[in-house]
């Protein structure tokens, strides 16, 4: 099963970004049976306190306790496979795909409850200096043949620190006829940069779903953007099966507003974020602590992805993008 978090958590367990070399496999733990023991009644009482849905949070609390009591983990030493057969019965019990169990020696913050409002007091040790090494994701940024803008971001970083690296390249783009964005590599990042891109796309506010946050005023573009020109130019978004987390954020919204057409690939699907709780032993409950509300329609992309409006190889999507723009802007 595929993880369901995006970068934004990723960034916090491993101190790196999307655009830089995975980490080494973490080391195991070995578990006895006092371990075991604690962990579950940790989990249980952390599954009560913070899921959102207090049943979701019985079912998966009764099916680690009756587990535990018939016997089915006292076989499992390793924390890590511990770790797994305790998620694989938690979401038997509820079909909730995002509650998790999670095994790390990495320490992870605790999203707080008003995290859009906090970002920068919850931004993991020199989460700063990284991202800015990699421009912000801003990898790419040039006018191409036929007067078409394109944005090559492999990350969407925090506009606390990103804003002026993502204000200037955008100036750099807006003479241009159309604008493709690029999120083929995009590992994620956070709803900030997704709102802040977003709102040059339009000529007024427009709402934006998120499934990670309430919805509140946040959750608006701040359109329009002062001598922005591209509010109402073609735009293009290219995609693969590694586009993920807010980079699907933005390219489902884009096309459920009908302000982008998607060229590429179905993305990755993971798109719910839950908060990690610590319980202690280094192990993390997730649990899906908002639920918002998507206007589109009832399901998002998460577990199935996004589906193309023209789907081509990753490979292609690029020349495929930039025939369509070209022919676009020439009517």
């Amino acid at each position: 099963m595929r993880s369901s978090f995006p970068l934004v958590f990723l960034i916090a367990a491993s101190a790196t970004l999307g655009a830089q070399p995975p980490m080494p496999p973490e080391a195991d733990a070995t578990l006895d049976s006092a371990t075991r023991h604690r962990i579950i009644a940790n989990a249980v009482a952390a599954l009560k306190k913070h899921h959102i849905d207090p049943a979701v949070a019985e079912k998966a609390a009764d099916a680690l306790l009756a587990h535990e009591r018939n016997g089915d983990d006292d076989s499992l030493a390793s924390a890590k496979e511990f770790a797994r057969v305790l998620t694989t019965q938690m979401r038997s019990a509820t079909e909730d795909r995002e509650l998790e169990l999670m095994f790390t020696r990495h320490t992870i913050p605790e999203r707080p409850p008003n995290f859009a409002a906090n970002v920068q007091a919850w931004l993991p040790p020199g989460y700063a200096d990284q991202i800015r090494r990699i421009n912000c994701g801003f990898e790419r940024v040039e006018v191409m043949p036929g007067n078409v803008g394109y944005v090559k971001l492999t990350a969407f970083g925090e506009t606390s620190v990103c804003e002026d690296t993502a204000r200037q390249s955008m100036s750099r783009i807006n003479g241009a006829d159309a604008v493709i964005f690029d999120l083929r590599d995009n590992r994620g990042g956070f709803p900030s940069m997704v709102k802040f891109l977003a709102g040059y796309l339009f000529d007024h506010p427009e709402y934006l779903f998120s499934p990670i946050e309430n919805t509140t005023r946040e959750s608006w573009t701040n359109s329009p953007v002062a001598g922005n020109n591209l509010a109402h130019r073609p735009a293009y978004i290219l995609t693969s099966s590694r586009t993920i987390s807010a980079a699907e954020g933005f390219t489902y919204n884009m096309k459920m507003l009908k302000r982008a057409t998607i060229v590429g690939e179905v993305t990755a699907g993971a798109g719910h974020a839950g908060n990690l709780h610590s319980i202690g032993d280094n192990f993390y409950v997730a649990t899906i602590e908002v639920r918002a509300i998507n206007p589109y329609e009832k399901s998002d992309w998460n577990g199935t992805g996004i589906e193309p409006d023209v789907k081509v190889g990753a490979l292609g999507a690029l020349p495929a993008a930039l025939k369509l723009a070209t022919a676009n802007t020439r009517k």
